[in-house]
């Protein structure tokens, strides 16, 4: 059963309802993870999606922040969430595909703008949530899985604008990188966007604090796409939808493809 998925961070999925839709109806993934959806789950515009053709939702909402959501044209069922670092945040979802593709929807927490636990208790938040993490994928060893989300970290060098400029910055951070990178041996999770694009510079978030954001360019690849290795060859034409940066209201981050022969 072939699918396209796509991962997008949509600050606000009630503000941002017309660029969901417009993303569904052009694009048409068959799958759509969304992060910081900023809504309690009977809150969100689902009628809107369902005339698309997104019948099938599984979310972890909460009232004005965080919240993840996975809509579907493929029939899917909850199978879990999970709270790491006990911050009572709606912060991860997981749902089953029919053919048994179980999907993680993980919005990782940002971290604050220090990169220091002993002066920023979200920075300290950020790597307690990654740890665990790891922890969990030690202990449920994930097979026929895929993750995705804003996982708010830029691991390699030409995922970052400037890799030397950013070293100290929240998000490319050493520390950052290096628990990032145990989540991923925990899992043995394969990076499918860097699979698919082994070279050259990837973004997937601009700030909003550029004018001209597309001009200056200055950006940082933190939403992934991630699966085991039993899959992971089934994945590929990868690709970021930079255009959605600059539709009307935009996020500051831009969707996330891949798809996945199985």
């Amino acid at each position: 059963m072939p699918f396209t998925l796509a991962t997008w961070n949509i600050n606000s999925v009630r503000l941002r309802e017309p660029i969901v839709c417009k993303l569904l109806a052009e694009e048409g993934p068959d799958i759509l993870c969304l992060q910081e959806i900023k809504s309690p789950v009977d809150k969100m515009p689902v009628e809107s999606f369902a005339e698309l053709g997104y019948r099938h939702i599984v979310a972890h909402g909460q009232k004005g922040y965080n919240g993840v959501a996975i809509l579907s044209r493929l029939p899917i069922e909850e199978v879990g969430r999970e709270d790491f670092a006990t911050l009572g945040h709606a912060r991860h979802v997981a749902a089953r595909l029919e053919n048994g593709v179980t999907i993680h929807n993980f919005y990782v927490p940002a971290g604050g703008d220090v990169p220091d636990r002993e002066v920023n208790e979200k920075f300290g938040q950020k790597l307690d949530y990654l740890t665990e993490m790891r922890d969990w994928f030690h202990a449920n060893s994930p097979e026929k899985s895929i993750l995705v989300g804003d996982l708010n970290i830029a691991p390699r060098e030409d995922d970052v604008w400037s890799h030397k400029q950013l070293l100290k910055i929240v998000s490319h951070t050493p520390i950052e990188v290096d628990h990032l990178g145990q989540v991923m041996e925990a899992g043995k999770w394969v990076d499918i966007t860097r699979q698919d694009i082994p070279e050259g510079l990837l973004y997937s978030w601009w700030s909003y604090r550029a004018k001209d954001w597309s001009a200056a360019d200055k950006g940082r690849r933190l939403d992934h796409v991630w699966a085991t290795p039993d899959i992971s060859n089934a994945g590929h034409s990868s690709r970021i939808l930079r255009d959605a940066r600059s539709w009307e209201q935009p996020s500051d981050h831009a969707p996330v493809f891949a798809s996945f022969d199985l």
